[in-house]
């Protein structure tokens, strides 16, 4: 249910326009992996916030994510557990972090 909801929400499944059922498959096919993997990532770092990051994510995604961390005025990435570089990801999307706001879910994450 949740993994459908991403697809369709997260990744906006429904407004894509493709003229051909080619293009449908393969579109279908991309998005199924994107979904799996924001879930993945997602319920992984519920379940271990305090987990290191690399046995989740690429070399390259932590790579990635990591100069943007250090750009802000207040990087958040001062001990990097799963939990962090989900929030970084999040926040690429408009996610704000604030003290009052729930834990980002799948369709935030499948959003940015």
């Amino acid at each position: 249910m949740v993994f459908h909801k991403l697809m369709k929400s997260g990744c906006r499944a429904e407004e894509a326009r493709l003229e051909t059922a080619e293009r449908l498959a393969e579109f279908l096919a991309l998005i199924g992996v994107v979904s799996w993997r924001i879930f993945f990532v997602t319920m992984s770092a519920r379940a271990k916030p305090d987990a290191e990051p690399d046995s989740f994510l690429t070399v390259a995604e932590i790579t990635a994510l990591d100069p943007i961390d250090t750009s802000r005025t207040r990087p958040r990435l001062q001990r990097p557990t799963l939990a962090a570089y989900l929030l970084q990801i999040v926040m690429l999307g408009g996610y704000l972090a604030s003290k009052h706001d729930p834990p980002p879910g799948n369709i935030v994450v499948g959003a940015t």
